[in-house]
């Protein structure tokens, strides 16, 4: 009986460990790219049955943008838990980062209390998760985790702008640009559907290599995607500059295919 409660378990994603039962689970909730309603059923189960709810801190005195997501479904009682993740690109300032969000989780988790850490988007696609599970579990090996998958930027912005994401046989490669803009001309000659992560610092530079490639009339950026702050921008030969935020995806559809919808500027 417990070998099929673990194969069961193994099959729903949850990285089962043994030993220590009193120990709490973590959760890595996905609450989406910005609409409170894109949660899934059972991430939010979860997330209102966890006494604990763990996110990125948001700078200064504002939320996070996790934070600001799921507070329609927080609950008085539960304690809310933010943890500071750095943005630095040095790699020991990062890791110790993670260390210490992760000090900061297992007090909660050996009192056998359950975390939910909750990141924008989906906890498996750039996310945050990932590095604070890595680092529990480094702590604590008997720590069970469990990933609730959700609804990734990507095909948020297929649907606000209308449009599929891939068709028929279309090759698909997604780059956070802020580290691999020196891939960006490869992937274009290989994949038919490129959508760029992280585009803001790097903007007029892409907007260049697209522009030599006749390529902005087939591509889009999505701003704030689902958010009552969202933006779209297509027609980009007319932008060849932008002051875009953080959360701001370009997709680019390299070869001919059904034409985009018309979309205003905004």
């Amino acid at each position: 009986m417990a070998q099929t409660t673990q194969k069961l378990k193994q099959k729903s994603g949850e990285r089962v460990r043994s030993g220590a039962p009193n120990l709490g689970r973590l959760y890595g909730i996905s609450a989406g790219p910005g609409d409170p309603e894109l949660i899934t059923v059972k991430g939010l189960k979860i997330l209102q049955n966890s006494p604990v709810v763990a996110f990125p801190a948001g700078r200064g005195d504002r939320p996070g943008v996790a934070q600001t997501i799921i507070q329609p479904w927080l609950q008085s009682h539960q304690h809310q838990l933010p943890l500071f993740f750095s943005f630095a690109q040095d790699e020991t300032t990062l890791i110790t980062a993670w260390e210490q969000a992760a000090q900061q989780t297992l007090p909660w988790l050996r009192q056998g209390q359950d975390v939910a850490f909750v990141s924008e988007g989906d906890v498996n696609f750039y996310s945050t998760f990932s590095y604070l599970a890595q680092e529990v579990t480094k702590v604590e090996p008997a720590v069970s985790v469990l990933s609730i998958p959700g609804v990734c930027s990507p095909l948020a912005a297929a649907a606000a702008q209308g449009h599929p994401l891939t068709l028929w046989q279309q090759r698909l490669t997604v780059l956070p640009m802020i580290h691999q803009l020196t891939q960006l001309e490869e992937t274009l000659d290989r994949s038919e559907v490129v959508v760029l992560m992280k585009v803001s610092s790097v903007y007029e530079t892409v907007w260049s290599v697209l522009k030599a490639r006749g390529l902005l009339d087939r591509s889009y950026i999505i701003e704030r995607c689902s958010t009552p702050n969202q933006r779209i921008y297509s027609y980009l030969s007319e932008f060849p500059s932008l002051s875009l935020s953080y959360f701001s995806i370009w997709v680019i559809h390299t070869a001919p295919g059904p034409s985009h919808p018309g979309v205003a500027h905004v």
